[in-house]
């Protein structure tokens, strides 16, 4: 009898079938782990993802890296379920899916490590640990910068939800003036977290000293933070984006970056991922730019991959748990 077939899809480190234990599935389910990125939103891509896995039955995908909308799971004839990391994945295409009797699950996602590695880039853009560090490995000058002092100054959060409390929190801490604001933030909420509530997205951006994004992209936040947006902001200012880049302008903010309307750029997300090798955020001076660790912790990934065996099984027994939509 030909078993199941599992690929689990952009396993960069090589770690998803040690991060949990896959053994009930040994005998039931043949599984693989891809560690290339293949992107389908190109045609060259697209093919040879199918050819990757189009004999599967499953496929275990990594948050939103690789987009399976309809005319792609079209091709994938044998597909009757996908796990997905996190609750919710915007790059699959759910009603397809249905339609094609695909049956989609989830897995639970923690909200430290993101608000970890949120303050990772504020810190490092605050007292320029990437550049200090670089200096000193190259045997460049013994300290060439003066740090900003956190205590005092103004935290911008843009979006108040489980990261961004967690975030507010830590700022409070640091003795950081918090000001939140979100399309549907009340002053209630926002007491609840011990922060005050700006009027609108460009009072809190001109107050900021650190600006940090934790809202879902979304037809109405795609864009928010244009060029208009960043232009209010001080050239003195450093921009944090741990959570989606699809909320700012990419053209706006490299001219932003480029002409000095703000200091710097704490960047983990990126509209094409991997970021392209000849991207400029690589290489500009001002910007801290990491490759999309934000969830990426032991811990995570044995919640991920922990939970992707737990759907697969339930799947198997016909009685699918975590379903998204």
């Amino acid at each position: 009898m030909t078993l199941p077939r599992c690929a689990i899809l952009d396993d960069f480190q090589g770690v998803a079938l040690t991060s949990a234990d896959w053994s009930p599935l040994d005998g039931r389910v043949e599984v693989r782990a891809l560690r290339e990125h293949l992107d389908p939103r190109t045609d060259a891509g697209a093919d040879a993802l199918v050819a990757a896995v189009g004999d599967c039955e499953i496929l275990v995908v990594m948050r939103e890296r690789t987009p399976l909308d309809a005319a792609l799971l079209a091709r994938l004839p044998r597909l009757r379920l996908i796990v997905t990391s996190g609750m919710r994945n915007a790059s699959i295409d759910l009603a397809a899916a249905r339609a094609r009797g695909i049956t989609v699950c989830g897995t639970a996602s923690a909200s430290e490590p993101p608000t970890e590695l949120t303050w990772a880039l504020i810190l490092g853009l605050a007292r320029q640990v990437h550049a200090e560090s670089a200096a000193l490995r190259a045997g460049g000058p013994w300290q060439s910068s003066v740090g900003l002092d956190l205590a005092g100054r103004t935290l911008g959060l843009v979006g108040l939800g489980k990261i961004g409390g967690r975030v507010a929190r830590i700022g409070r801490a640091f003795g950081m003036d918090v000001v939140a604001w979100s399309p549907h933030l009340d002053d209630e909420r926002a007491a609840e977290h011990g922060v005050r509530r700006a009027g609108d997205l460009r009072e809190l951006l001109a107050a900021a000293d650190v600006a940090s994004l934790h809202l879902v992209l979304s037809d109405r936040t795609r864009g928010l933070i244009g060029e208009p947006e960043l232009r209010a902001m001080r050239p003195d200012a450093y921009l944090v984006n741990t959570s989606r880049a699809g909320l700012v302008d990419g053209a706006a903010l490299l001219r932003a970056l480029r002409e000095g309307w703000i200091a710097g750029a704490g960047l983990d997300v990126y509209e094409t991922e991997p970021l392209p090798a000849d991207d400029p955020l690589r290489t500009l001076p001002n910007v801290l730019a990491l490759p999309h660790l934000g969830y990426v912790t032991r811990g995570n990934y044995a919640r991920y991959f922990g939970q992707a065996v737990e759907d697969i099984e339930a799947w198997l027994a016909g009685k699918p748990v975590r379903e998204l939509g």
